[in-house]
């Protein structure tokens, strides 16, 4: 006779082989999934030791298996893609290494044929892999192509000039901002004064709202996208997933999930295709507009305070659910290190309720977006370009006496396989870049002090780096100024500066110098890594070559969100004094968590970190 509870315990048993039952299921797939992998690898047949590494993987642990051969995998696919010249019959000439890349695109810098003005940038993807191993489609393509140049022209938005193609690649030419990344130029957990973000996200809203007077939604708005030009001026770049929300009076609804997980509204993951299908349910989309102004108010936030105010949109986030709780009367500490004033333009551009959300009207008319600003006149134009460098140089510093900070929290512990299920909801420009590219192609910065001295395509970047610039020059450098214990910005730049870039350069300043050897420096950054959880592949000393030394970093950041890129060194000869320059440069991922990296990373390297004068 059945004895009260034993049903429920047969319930519980048959749930747990249930459950056995799936997870087993799930490994053979993982185990069926490596093993077409490993297959195609071996079809590629690039060198014996090659073969030899993926029969070995034929064996091992599930895990391990996984980790190694997704990077070689994406080693060689990245390899095979590098092996095809671009193309030959371009209307332009190509004057620089690699100033940006993806995956499967790289960003150059090109002039005229003849004309050695104007320089502007010039994308090359590569069509086959984009297609096969990305996530990018050729429909995809064909309407980023078709939306950017649908806009037009706006002072706040990356121009399109052309494209073309041959059989492997097609290219994008466009606008080359000259001032680089705005976030790179911004502190971590700090943020910028309260009239420079009023004069940013001014110049961010004249431009989204000329979009969507175009009809075209960005839907990718984040510091990623947000570039600068020569004078200061913001530039949004990156049309990769745009749309056109409304064409001849009719609105389009949108059902794609795509975006980055910190900025995207709320409705982006309640009412796509991908969430809703689950449920059975039909998507009832969202209006890509709206969302865009959600994404704007994060970027204020960002501005303001140097951090996301949250992961993601959703009831996983704690921030996020005491924001909804509270109806935007959030108690977490960085919304109480706003300013008053502008609460109540942030609640209302974050609205939960898209059909109460501010719309471009309402944001103009706010007193906040209408306050007075030293840094903009009456008509809305930049008032100063050398004291707009000069706040925002002085802003950046390193202090070598704190901990390094919490931001890089212990998500970047997740495998290979959980980070991508993690990111896999989401449609994202760029097919993620390989942690082991080959192709080391980077554009290096120009030699010390050279911020305020004109520049174009012949400068120091294609040639050798004279002997003459000593150490006290070296310590005029831009870079140099955020690991002083007041950052100041030295007098020689202000002296003869015109125009913004004479004292913010456009390289990143996410680099630092070192007395140290190239073995202990690799060895100091290496540990580093490894205190902040941070996996790295083997590290690579490439003694008498074109660098020293290179890391591959690939992580998540903070906020859960896929962070990537490169650590290089090379020599620098101060004088009669040989240093090391190691600079951080960033593949993908959002610009100020890159910078919260260096300052960790930095911080934990002090010891080997030259600064001038101790």
């Amino acid at each position: 006779m059945q004895q009260p509870g034993d049903e429920a315990r047969d319930k519980a048993d048959t749930d747990t082989d249930r459950s056995l039952i799936t997870n087993r299921r799930r490994v053979e797939l993982v185990h069926l999934k490596l093993d077409a992998l490993i297959d195609e690898l071996i079809g590629i047949q690039y060198t014996h030791s090659t073969l030899n590494i993926c029969l070995l993987l034929k064996g091992g642990g599930t895990q391990s298996r996984w980790n190694t051969l997704r990077s070689y995998y994406q080693f060689l696919i990245t390899m095979q893609s590098q092996l095809d010249p671009l193309p030959r019959d371009l209307p332009f000439r190509i004057i620089s290494k690699t100033i940006g890349r993806g995956a499967y695109a790289s960003i150059k810098k090109a002039i005229p044929p003849v004309e050695s003005t104007p320089i502007f940038a010039v994308k090359f993807i590569h069509k086959a892999y984009a297609t096969k191993h990305g996530r990018i489609s050729a429909k995809q393509i064909a309407m980023e192509v078709s939306l950017h140049s649908h806009i037009g022209q706006h002072p706040n938005i990356i121009e399109w000039f052309a494209t073309g193609e041959d059989n492997i690649w097609k290219w994008i030419a466009m606008e080359y901002a000259e001032g680089g990344d705005l976030f790179d130029k911004i502190e971590a957990d700090v943020g910028v004064s309260e009239d420079i973000a009023h004069f940013y996200f001014s110049q961010l809203i004249s431009g989204v709202c000329y979009m969507h007077a175009k009809g075209v939604a960005h839907r990718d708005i984040k510091p990623e996208n947000i570039l600068l030009s020569e004078s200061g001026s913001l530039k949004i770049a990156d049309f990769g997933l745009a749309t056109l929300f409304e064409y001849q009076g009719k609105t389009k609804l949108s059902t794609t999930m795509c975006g980055s997980p910190p900025y995207i509204a709320p409705e982006v993951i309640t009412c796509s295709k991908s969430t809703q299908s689950k449920g059975g349910m039909k998507a009832s989309g969202y209006l890509a507009n709206m969302c865009d102004i959600w994404s704007c108010g994060v970027v204020l936030f960002v501005l303001l305070v140097g951090n996301t105010p949250w992961d993601e949109p959703t009831d996983g986030s704690w921030e996020f659910q005491e924001f909804t709780g509270k109806r935007g009367h959030s108690e977490d500490e960085l919304w109480k290190r706003l300013p008053k004033s502008v609460l109540s333009l942030l609640r209302g551009m974050m609205n939960v309720d898209c059909s109460q959300r501010f719309n471009f009207q309402q944001i103009k008319a706010h007193p906040w977006f209408t306050r007075k600003n030293p840094l903009l006149s009456p008509e809305g134009k930049m008032t100063d370009q050398i004291i707009l460098a000069t706040k925002m140089l002085e802003g950046l510093h390193i202090d070598f006496s704190q901990q390094p900070t919490a931001s890089q929290r212990s998500q970047q512990t997740q495998d290979a396989m959980e980070i991508d299920s993690e990111n896999s909801r989401f449609s994202f420009t760029q097919p993620e870049a390989p942690i082991n590219d080959v192709s080391f192609d980077w554009e290096r910065p120009p030699r010390a002090n050279a911020a305020s001295q004109p520049t174009d395509f012949r400068d120091s970047r294609s040639r050798p780096m004279p002997p003459s610039v000593s150490l006290d020059h070296l310590a005029e450098d831009p870079s140099m100024s955020q690991f002083a214990a007041t950052p100041t910005v030295p007098y020689s730049l202000t002296q003869h500066a015109r125009r913004f870039r004479d004292i913010v350069p456009n390289y990143s300043l996410t680099r630092f110098f070192s007395r140290l050897s190239v073995s202990l420096i690799l060895q100091l950054l290496e540990t580093a890594l490894h205190q902040l959880n941070i996996p790295t592949p083997p590290i690579s000393q490439m003694s008498g070559r074109e660098h020293q030394g290179w890391i591959k970093i690939k992580t998540v950041d903070g906020r859960k969100c896929g962070l990537a890129g490169d650590i290089v060194i090379d020599s620098y000869f101060a004088g009669e004094t040989e240093l090391l320059e190691v600079r951080f440069v960033k593949v993908k991922g959002d610009p100020l968590e890159w910078r919260r990296l260096f300052k960790n990373v930095t911080v934990l390297c002090k010891d080997g970190v030259y600064v001038p004068g101790n």
